[in-house]
């Protein structure tokens, strides 16, 4: 296993720091931020549908912090393998490059200096990135699907469990030292399938999807906001323009604050998943008053 790791680790490191094109002359046409889409309205639209989204399973969209990088994973049809797909805009075009074996959900930190993948990560170095690092003997037992982490260093994570019932936990630095992973309270673990966790780079709310009684049909994505007094507040169902009776899942915000990425099934199987995207400013309409 140790081999197997250190062998996708090299491929891995090597490929996303590596900036030449696999695809350029079909992208070439791609300019300007977002990979030169069009952004959209209070109504979420296909994120780059034909380039991005396809008829395959595309989950995890995410951004670098200087928004010239962009990452998704994608679900090979024929061989059930995941890949992660990167993107890179260079004098104004983007261009693929790179698509490599997934380790875990990767996602960048809100720094962009290091991209988790699950119970591990890498860090930039130069124009390259490390090795494939643990973060430890704490996190070792735990089926970890997605972890993000705020710009204070809390860590937000979940556990894939066969039942549905593994909760998100938190894990925050206090004078220099990691707590070990705790679990949220009612108000963020209730229900089944609680999983892909997003929190605010100010740790202002959560996102998260699972499946509760009141939702709109399978994994619906929720929101909890952090109150003046440091606790959290009750789960906030995202309501149905960003959910609806399909599948939605893996949701986050682009470095700049202004658009939320998500799954959204596109089949009964979950087997044809699109990236979404929509304005942020659904998250101010859900925040609650003082």
């Amino acid at each position: 296993m140790k081999s197997i790791l250190a062998s996708t680790a090299f491929v891995l490191c090597a490929a996303l720091g590596d900036s030449g094109s696999q695809a350029g002359d079909a992208l070439s046409e791609l300019k300007g931020p977002y990979l030169g889409q069009t952004p959209p309205g209070s109504t979420p639209e296909v994120f780059a549908p034909g380039i991005v989204s396809k008829d395959h399973r595309e989950l995890s969209g995410f951004f670098s912090k200087d928004m010239k990088e962009f990452y998704f994973t994608r679900r090979n049809p024929e061989t059930a393998k995941w890949s992660l797909v990167g993107f890179k805009q260079e004098n104004g075009r983007w261009q693929q490059s790179s698509e490599v074996p997934r380790v875990g959900r990767p996602i960048f930190s809100p720094d962009g200096n290091i991209m988790h993948l699950g119970k591990n990560f890498i860090e930039r170095n130069g124009e390259g990135w490390s090795e494939i690092k643990s973060l430890g003997a704490a996190y070792e037992d735990i089926r970890i699907m997605r972890l993000t982490s705020s710009l204070d260093g809390m860590y937000v994570l979940d556990e894939a469990t066969r039942d549905g019932k593994g909760p998100i936990r938190y894990s925050r630095l206090v004078d220099g030292k990691r707590e070990d992973p705790t679990p949220f309270g009612k108000e963020i673990n209730t229900g089944t399938w609680n999983a892909h966790p997003f929190i605010a780079p100010d740790e202002s709310y959560i996102l998260w999807d699972g499946e509760r009684e009141t939702g709109f049909g399978d994994n619906d994505i929720y929101i909890s906001f952090r109150k003046p007094d440091g606790s959290w507040g009750e789960a906030i169902n995202m309501g149905d323009k960003v959910n609806t009776a399909a599948t939605e899942s893996g949701a986050s915000v682009t470095p700049d604050g202004k658009y939320l990425f998500f799954n959204r099934s596109q089949t009964p199987d979950n087997y044809d998943m699109d990236l979404f995207w929509v304005d942020a400013k659904v998250i101010e309409g859900l925040r609650p008053a003082d």
